[in-house]
């Protein structure tokens, strides 16, 4: 090869170098810096330090919540029989127009002994709806087979109507809520027929 063209090819070269060169320095300062470890570990812990704070929100709002729902239910069992005893006010009132009526002057005692027990039997029957509307029920317990788990016996008669082991009357009545025994009857047992 002549000189001529070994110089010339050494000028393309280099100038391709030079191009080269050139080409990675601008992709260089292009191309966005690496951020350093201590820049790296100043996001971490910018970032844990909000994540914290975060976390920190989330539970004081949920201890918020945890106290706030505990004063509800505290307010909520204080005045739970509040709709109960609205529904018995009527039945006072009527109970004590009833003792009104007792202590009227110049009527007849049987006139007024009559209106007494009108307005207790009215009183009785409103009382009765009103339990049945919150679901208190009463047991049938006279003639019914005597049950131990809703009845409780105070004693036995003897009886020739009753069979064994069987109601003869109610000492008191017992009574259900919902599904549940709110008390049991008090109940007379026949102990069948009198063997004398």
């Amino acid at each position: 090869m002549t000189r001529k063209k070994k110089e010339e090819q050494h000028e393309e070269t280099v100038e391709t170098k030079s191009v080269d060169e050139e080409a990675v320095e601008e992709a260089a300062d292009e191309a966005p810096e690496e951020p350093s470890l201590e820049e790296q570990l100043q996001a971490a812990r910018d970032e844990s330090a909000e994540l914290q704070d975060q976390f920190l929100r989330v539970a004081a709002d949920f201890e918020n919540f945890k106290k706030r729902m505990g004063r509800e239910r505290s307010t909520m069992l204080k005045y739970a029989g509040e709709s109960i005893f609205r529904e018995l006010l009527p039945v006072v009132d009527n109970l004590e127009r009833a003792v009104d009526q007792g202590v009227v002057d110049g009527v007849e005692a049987e006139q007024n002994l009559r209106a007494l027990l009108e307005g207790v039997q009215l009183t009785l029957k409103r009382l009765v709806g009103t339990l049945e509307k919150f679901e208190v029920k009463p047991i049938s317990s006279i003639g019914e087979p005597f049950d131990p788990n809703v009845q409780e016996a105070l004693t036995m008669e003897a009886s020739d109507t009753v069979p064994a082991n069987h109601v003869i009357n109610e000492f008191e009545k017992g009574y259900y809520y919902k599904d549940r025994l709110l008390r049991a009857a008090r109940v007379i047992v026949s102990s069948g027929k009198d063997k004398s």
